[in-house]
This record gives structure tokens, sequence and C-alpha cells, in this order.
């Protein structure tokens, strides 16, 4: 059950947040800056690349390097040379994990671990096998850890995280939005740098900027009423969660959202891409989840009984409503099963801008959910 109660309470948000996660979200903008900073410290701007990479594999634990790899990969666009180097192991622990580089990488492919943690002895020898192979390897990881020291000893380019001192008093959650971007913004600086995408300097303080402006948008102080990631968390109080996604770069703001939720919040959630959406989803909005569902015993005794769940689409938007668009099938479709329906869509922007408000907003909403719900 959500205490909607709670949402309107800064105070009783503030003692609820045992993991920073308010926090986390409402320092992304901090995080960005100082992440880039780190990265030019470290002489990413520095960098004479030879030409492009063939491969760009990307290790680290959790959802902050799925994520991560998602974004690397859809910002690239078609053809992408991204590709994540999923784990292996018998329990999702530091010591437990383990990375192999694939057969054929070699001396033109580049290797970027980031990881929260940097304790992951075969994160460690990852690099050290890089480094034998002739792999360029790139490290995003807390300064002082095991892998920095493999890194800065396999010639590689470590970039310190950008971390706050509370971080080393609780526990990061992989799905942490502090930890999010302070993992992501060295490795935008770094393949705008090699020419893989485009984040220049300017464009990361720009997404700087709209973080900010998002978390002053969405603060716990900002009531429910206007506070659109508190309002769409009070409309998923009850609800599972339908993530549609429009747009290319929706589409990891729709995956991360719906990662965060049953992470952070305890709650699932499907998630698919328009026009695909509509009919994968089509026989869902129609079935017991939809809606207008209702038991057949409609006098039975419901005093005792939780909320029946039932269906809500999210309809996340990265492109001008003036284009060609599913969205009004979208809205048919769930209107036409009784469906109700959230829509977030971005302020004008550039790709990265547009990208960051609607993580931001969905990263609130999941953290509010979470809190609300005592998850």
């Amino acid at each position: 059950m959500l205490d909607e109660s709670l949402l309107d309470s800064p105070e009783g948000l503030a003692e609820a947040d045992r993991r920073g996660l308010l926090r986390g979200a409402a320092e992304a903008g901090a995080r960005v800056r100082t992440a880039a900073r780190h990265a030019a410290e470290a002489g990413v701007g520095d960098l004479k690349p030879d030409g492009r990479p063939r491969a760009v594999l990307i290790a680290g634990p959790g959802a902050a390097a799925t994520h991560t790899a998602d974004l690397l990969g859809t910002l690239a666009g078609p053809g992408s040379p991204v590709v994540r180097l999923a784990p292996t192991g018998v329990a999702p622990a530091a010591g437990a994990l383990r990375w192999e580089l694939p057969g054929w990488a070699g001396s033109v492919d580049l290797l970027l671990i980031t990881t929260p943690d940097g304790t992951e002895p075969s994160l460690s020898l990852l690099a050290d096998q890089a480094y034998r192979r002739g792999v360029a390897v790139v490290a995003v990881a807390p300064p002082g850890t095991p892998l920095a020291e493999a890194a800065g000893g396999t010639h590689g380019l470590f970039v310190p995280m950008a971390t706050a001192p509370y971080d080393h008093e609780e526990p990061l959650a992989a799905s942490s939005p502090g930890v999010f971007w302070a993992l992501l913004t060295p490795l935008l600086a770094l393949l705008d740098r090699i020419g893989l995408l485009t984040a220049p300097p300017e464009a990361l303080e720009k997404v700087a900027d709209r973080l900010d402006q998002i978390a002053e948008r969405c603060g716990p102080a900002i009531a429910t009423y206007s506070n659109p990631a508190k309002t769409m968390a009070a409309e998923l109080a009850d609800a599972l969660p339908v993530v549609w996604t429009e747009g290319t770069s929706a589409g990891p703001a729709g995956r991360r959202f719906a990662a965060a939720l049953a992470e952070l919040a305890g709650r699932p959630a499907l998630v698919a891409e328009l026009p695909e959406a509509l009919a994968a989803h089509s026989a869902l909005l129609a079935g017991p989840l939809a809606a207008s569902a209702d038991p057949d015993d409609f006098f039975r005794d419901r005093v005792e009984e939780p909320p029946a769940l039932h269906a809500r689409v999210v309809l996340l938007r990265d492109r001008p409503s003036g284009g060609l668009t599913a969205a009004p099938a979208a809205r048919d479709l769930a209107l036409s099963h009784d469906t109700p329906i959230s829509e977030l869509e971005p302020e004008e922007g550039g790709e990265l801008e547009t990208l960051a408000e609607l993580i931001a907003v969905t990263d609130f909403a999941a953290v509010y959910l979470a809190l609300a719900s005592g998850a």
C-alpha cells in the first residue's frame, strides 16, 4: 500500500530514505559536473585516438553497467560496436562474479570497466587479460580500490568515480541515480573523444543543468499536485506499469525505469517500444489485468482484500508531438480497454538533455514509489 501522505512530508521522506536515494537523485547534476572534471583531469581530453575501435566492450556489475551499455549503444546509433560483457557466477557478490574477454578481442578493441565497487577480483584480472592481448583499457571506479591499481598497472586509463562522502557510509544501490551518472559521464566524454558519439563538454554541462532543473521540479519539498515524479508515483500505486517508449533515446530511459521499479520499489513492470508495443501488449490490456477487469463474484466482501493489480500505461516520448508518431494509437488502445495512461515528454533540447530529463523524472518517481510503499 502506498502512503500518499508521506509524499507531501519532506521530513517523513528524509527519514524513510535510509539508502540516500533522494539525495542521489537531487545531486545528479553535481555528479555529472564532478565526473566530467575527473575525466578531464585524467587526460580524456588529451587523447589522440588512432581511428575508432572495432568493438567497445563494457564490463561491470549490476544495473548501472547494464544501463550504461544500453544508453551508450543507443547513442552510438545503428551498427553500434558497443557490447556488454555479462558476468557469470554463483552469486551477485564481488568475489563470485566472473568476466571473460571474447576470443576475438584484440588490439583494435576497447574495454571499458565501470563499477561503483572496485573490489571485484575478476575485473582486475580482466584488465590484466586485456593488457596481455593488446586491448586498450579504461576503468571508472572509486579511487584507492584494487581495480584502480590494476588499471594503472596495465597502462590503462583510470578515471576516479565521482563519489560523495555519504557513499562510504551506506551501501550503494545499483539503480541509484548518483551511481548511474557518476559512471556514465566519463564514458560519454571518452566516446565523444574517439568519435563514437557526440557529447562535448558543453553538452555535458547542459545535461547537468537539465538535471538540476528536474531536481528543483521533482524535489521532496514540491507538492504532489505540481510534482511530476510524485504524481507518477501516486498513479502507479497498486498498478502494473506497462511502459511504452517512443523515440530512439526513450528506449533506454524506459528500460532503466522498469529496472529501477523492480530494484528500488519491488514493483514488476513491462516495457516495450512503440509501435510494436501495441501488438505485444494488446492481449494483456484485454485480459484480467485490464483496469475494467473484475472478479466473477461481485457481491463478495472485499474489505479484507488487497486492491487488485491493474495495468497502467506509462508513455515516455522523446520526439515532438507534431512528427510521425504512434502515440494516438497508443492512447486509443489504452482507453478502449479503460486503461489509464500517464505521459511524459521532455522539454526541447539536445538528445542528451531530453534523455537526461526522461531518466531523471522516472528515477525520482521510482524513488518516491519505493519510499512511500515502504520498500
